[in-house]
């Protein structure tokens, strides 16, 4: 049976190492996984089968760390990502369900953080956030849980427009009704709930009780 005869840690990659049996380059491995090899040692072939398909294991586990790294994920877009590494689905589907065990993977929280975020920085209602979520391959009960919890159209709408006001503060009234409006209305809100929002914050910067015309009735 072949012998390790070298253990090398990769020049390029210090987390891996190079396997030797019998004086000549046999596979690589994670660190961790040829933690318990030594010079010396004999590999028959199912203990070498067995070191590969854990090394794999590892491999996909510690991408999608680094995938998650960046920013939450929904689980679609790690198995995506996994994939483009050509890991096997049965390797994919077990290093999400360890990541879903251990907390790290979770579409409910995910949309949660979503929205919370889209809701902060970015406003808008509630028919888009769910579009944005099932792009990410959330499910619709997911998404109606989330958003069951999120802020009412008339709020979200509210936000947004504060947020856009000072760029049409100087405008008069069809410009600011214009702007505004069509600035909330490619956020996804209706008419219904843009046109007392726009009432409003017209009357907020014109305390002098500037009027406004018939035009937006049209």
């Amino acid at each position: 049976m072949p012998k390790i005869t070298a253990i090398e840690i990769q020049k390029k990659n210090p987390g891996r190492v190079n396997i030797h049996l019998d004086g000549e380059f046999a596979f690589g491995l994670s660190r961790l996984a040829a933690a318990w090899l030594q010079v010396g040692q004999v590999l028959d072939a199912e203990k070498v089968a067995a070191l590969q398909a854990e090394d794999a294991r590892e491999v996909a586990l510690q991408k999608a760390l680094r995938f998650l790294g960046y920013r939450a994920r929904s689980l679609r877009e790690v198995r995506e990502n996994l994939q483009k590494y050509a890991i096997s689905e049965a390797v994919i589907e077990l290093t999400i369900k360890r990541l879903e065990e251990t907390g790290l993977l979770n579409d409910q929280e995910f949309a949660q953080a979503w929205v919370e975020n889209r809701n902060t920085f970015r406003p808008r209602s509630s028919r888009v956030l769910a579009l944005e979520l099932r792009r990410k391959g959330l499910a619709d009960e997911v998404i109606s849980t989330t958003l069951a919890h999120s802020l009412d159209e008339s709020s979200l709408a509210r936000e947004a427009a504060r947020k856009y006001l000072r760029k049409v503060a100087g405008l008069d009234w069809p410009g600011f009704r214009s702007k505004l409006g069509g600035f909330l209305g490619r956020r996804g809100f209706a008419y219904a709930v843009v046109a007392p929002v726009l009432r409003e914050l017209w009357a907020e910067i014109h305390p002098d009780g500037s009027t406004i015309t018939n035009e937006y009735e049209d």
